[in-house]
């Protein structure tokens, strides 16, 4: 879908600006297939099919501070997952403020229901679906990784995430968590534990957690507390630190044949 057929969202920061562009740069010339999973233009799928599939899928979301951002900012990541045979597709959601907590969350329960039941016809194994996302697209496929009273409302299995990668996460949003402000898109409700992924590990998939070693002080802070109460919980996690990455670059990593993740992330699924 084009960018500018989508209904309005909030405007970026100057920052969010030129981070959009550069992915879109990046992305240029790779477009995934449209699918819809809901009548909002928001809760729509870019579904990108390698020529010889493995069966892996990897389902990524994007971040924009859950107020902003397009599914096709992600696509810049698919080439490299398409050429080691893995079915990449990028989740787009509804966004704050017009949809609070957990109206994002939800759409992407939904989404990867919807990926879980189709996916086999476009050579995919609806079991070896791992999701992960960038910043807020990080925070939600955390959450939904943790959570186990999500996937029965969907007719899905618990398992349905084989696994967790996500890049610059927020997992905390309790007293404490280093952001220098409350989200908007927690609304007016007493929200933030119920989405704190840190908060809510009822379940442990594996998670190999990312950032950036100069990314956000606060992300930093809670990927190692994340790590720790996954460790705490038996999880299988691993963590990889992006020298010299802050946030949004720690994002381009994404899309990098070889870059820090990429090898990372398709060795670490190909054992999972």
């Amino acid at each position: 879908m084009r960018i500018e057929n989508y209904p309005p969202q909030e405007p970026f920061s100057e920052a969010g600006d030129k981070y959009a562009a550069e992915v879109m740069r990046r992305g240029q010339g790779t477009s995934g297939e449209d699918h819809s999973y809901g009548d909002d233009p928001y809760q729509s799928l870019s579904l990108h099919i390698p020529e010889n599939p493995d069966g892996t899928i990897l389902a990524f979301v994007h971040g924009g501070g859950w107020t902003s951002g397009y599914k096709e900012h992600m696509d810049f990541m698919a080439p490299p997952m398409l050429d080691a045979g893995i079915i990449f597709i990028s989740i787009g959601y509804r966004l704050a403020p017009q949809h609070n907590f957990p109206t994002g969350v939800n759409d992407i329960a939904a989404a990867l229901a919807t990926i879980y039941q189709r996916i086999e016809k476009f050579g995919g194994n609806p079991e070896r679906i791992f999701v992960g996302g960038h910043s807020a697209g990080g925070h939600y496929t955390a959450l939904l990784a943790v959570r186990n009273d999500w996937q029965a409302k969907h007719n899905v299995p618990t398992t349905i995430i084989r696994g967790c990668v996500p890049i610059s996460g927020v997992y905390n949003f309790a007293e404490g968590n280093g952001m220098a402000a409350r989200p908007r898109f927690l609304g007016e409700a007493d929200a933030e534990i119920a989405a704190s992924p840190l908060y809510n590990i009822q379940q442990t998939p594996p998670f190999l957690l990312a950032h950036g070693s100069v990314d956000f002080p606060h992300l930093v802070a809670q990927a190692t507390e994340m790590e720790k109460a996954l460790k705490a919980a038996d999880a299988d996690v691993s963590r990889i630190v992006f020298e010299g990455r802050n946030h949004f670059t720690a994002s381009y990593a994404g899309g990098e044949a070889d870059g820090p993740w990429v090898p990372e992330v398709i060795k670490w699924m190909g054992t999972h």
